[in-house]
């Protein structure tokens, strides 16, 4: 799966169905390409992003852009497409919007399927350890 991440940009695959991409699903257990660029972020793209305080990131599509003047900084406020309001109950307590910090790319293609290896290990992590200890045994038992 390292390879995946290196490859996709993604650390772990989709997780649920709470949005959608011009009318086909991301499904879960999906691997995502993301990408990211010095261009702002405008409403509409796809995002993945991470929240303080949460161990698995959060694939959504952008709903609002808030840009400062001042700075030239530009927050967004996010939403799962099948969700009835935005995310700002995900965020982390008194966060209104996220930074550019908190998004690790952009979701600009996908790999169905592949991601249910990830999924099922950390599901059932009985399972990771008999592959585990079946390859340690073709280890020990192969010829050279």
């Amino acid at each position: 799966m390292e390879v995946l991440m290196c490859v996709t940009g993604s650390e772990s695959p989709v997780r649920r169905r709470s949005f959608r991409k011009h009318g086909t699903w991301f499904q879960e257990g999906d691997i995502l390409f993301l990408h990211m660029s010095a261009d702002p972020i405008r409403a509409g793209e796809i995002v993945v992003f991470n929240v303080d305080g949460r161990e698995i990131p959060i694939v959504h599509r952008v709903i609002k852009v808030h840009e400062t003047q001042e700075t030239g900084e530009v927050d967004v406020l996010t939403k799962g497409d099948n969700n009835f309001g935005d995310d700002r109950l995900l965020y982390a307590p008194g966060q209104l919007w996220l930074q550019r910090h908190h998004i690790m790319g952009r979701a600009v293609g996908f790999l169905p399927y592949v991601g249910w290896v990830t999924i099922i290990m950390t599901e059932k992590p009985i399972i990771k350890y008999i592959l585990i200890g079946a390859l340690g045994l073709l280890v020990i038992t192969s010829k050279e």
